[in-house]
């Protein structure tokens, strides 16, 4: 082999390393950072029309439910006995990933066990994109989980969102000042705790109060601790 033919080589090497790696890779890239997601395209299933017998009851459909999501496999499962319908989120053994797979055929052996037999003609096993439907869903609830209050329609909510973002940004500002008023009044009142935390701090100076401003204060703060019970 000349020396063409071997950079010939090294280059579709690495040409078929880089698709390897876009195949497998498992990282996500929001702005600056990498997120690692560990699926990419895996299996959900919906078996309905499940016999409430075999169910049993609620706490025996929570049960089995548990045990589901004790499974490697298995991502999310959701066993509805008011329904009669088992859902379960599953990695596939055709998945492009490194984690347990298992098969339909595995998690209906599995229901089987538990005593729940399902009708294959009554059940449905569809692709599911875990990035979007489970991971985005998961990460970014605000704005893709935006609901209007309770007790208000969608136009109702659209007039007054922006009124309540500003109020609300407003009582963010007025809530940190209170906490960095907080702070300031802490560590004037314990400079052993500023000279140690913040190097060089200097607290504002404060307004010495009289000696019967400071009795009635301290005497004030004392009745003041203890416990407090709602409607005393």
């Amino acid at each position: 082999m000349d020396h063409g033919e071997f950079t010939s080589q090294i280059k579709q090497n690495e040409q078929t390393s880089a698709s390897a790696s876009q195949k497998f890779d498992s990282y996500v890239r929001e702005g600056d950072s990498r997120y690692r997601v560990p699926y990419d395209k895996i299996k959900k299933a919906v078996f309905s029309d499940i016999d409430r017998k075999e169910l049993i009851d609620i706490p025996h459909a929570a049960r089995l439910q548990y045990r589901l999501m004790l499974l490697d496999p298995v991502i999310k499962a959701r066993v509805d006995y008011t329904k009669a319908r088992i859902t379960v989120i599953y990695n596939p053994e055709t998945a492009d990933n490194y984690k347990e797979k298992m098969s339909l055929d595995d998690l209906v052996g599995i229901l089987a066990s538990q005593g729940v037999k399902v009708d294959r003609s009554k059940t449905e096993n569809t692709d599911y994109d875990y990035r979007s439907e489970f991971y985005n869903y998961a990460y970014n609830p605000k704005r893709i989980r935006e609901h209007p209050p309770y007790g208000y329609t969608d136009e109702e909510w659209k007039e007054m969102k922006q009124d309540w973002e500003k109020k609300a940004a407003e009582h963010e500002v007025a809530k940190l000042e209170k906490f960095h008023a907080f702070q300031d009044n802490y560590l004037l009142e314990h400079q052993d705790v500023a000279d140690k935390v913040v190097e060089g701090y200097k607290p504002p100076k404060a307004e010495k109060a009289s000696l019967a401003a400071r009795l009635l204060g301290r005497k004030k703060k004392q009745a003041e601790k203890g416990f407090w019970f709602h409607g005393v």
